[in-house]
């Protein structure tokens, strides 16, 4: 299967109408925000993207996806790879009151002064979401120090509660 090049700005009115699908991939060296929290990134990421009107008569955008990126692991510093898969449906919308009238299923996007919407944009704000908060290796994996306790306190530590001396006071 040919890998075709994305648009980066799509109008979504005529393509909803259309029935469009766009399935290709953007260059993940241009997606400048991504890149910088992330160690490194796959070359592509691959997005399938579906323009539809739902039985409302609203404009849907769906869309799935997949990138691999490289994390530093906060246990234990190392970098691991970490999938990304998107999966997202917005509607687009002209203004912050049109996007309060939306479904609840579906995330607003706005229009831009052209009633076009960056779709680069949309997927590589999609991709950062899906980063975790505190990366992180699976505990077996990580190369942690082997001094760190996770769980209980071995007992060696457990030290007598110095209020006790007051308790004797009282």
């Amino acid at each position: 299967m040919q890998n075709l090049k994305l648009p980066i700005t799509i109008n979504p009115i005529k393509s909803a109408q259309q029935r469009s699908v766009c399935d290709g991939t953007y260059k993940l060296s241009e997606m400048n925000r991504l890149l910088a929290v992330c160690e490194s990134c796959c070359e592509h990421v691959h997005v399938n993207v579906k323009f539809d009107v739902d039985e409302l008569g609203l404009v849907v955008i769906s869309g799935k996806g997949s990138a691999t990126v490289s994390l530093a692991c906060q246990r234990c510093n190392e970098a691991f790879e970490h999938k990304l898969d998107l999966d997202f449906h917005f509607s687009p919308v002209k203004n912050v009151e049109a996007a309060e009238n939306l479904p609840s299923y579906y995330d607003a996007i706005e229009l831009d002064e052209n009633g076009e919407i960056n779709l680069r944009d949309l997927v590589e704000e999609e991709l950062m979401l899906l980063i975790p908060l505190i990366p992180r290796h699976e505990l077996e994996q990580c190369q942690s120090p082997a001094d760190s306790v996770w769980g209980e306190l071995p007992e060696e530590l457990d030290k007598p509660n110095p209020f006790d001396v007051l308790k004797q006071l009282k």
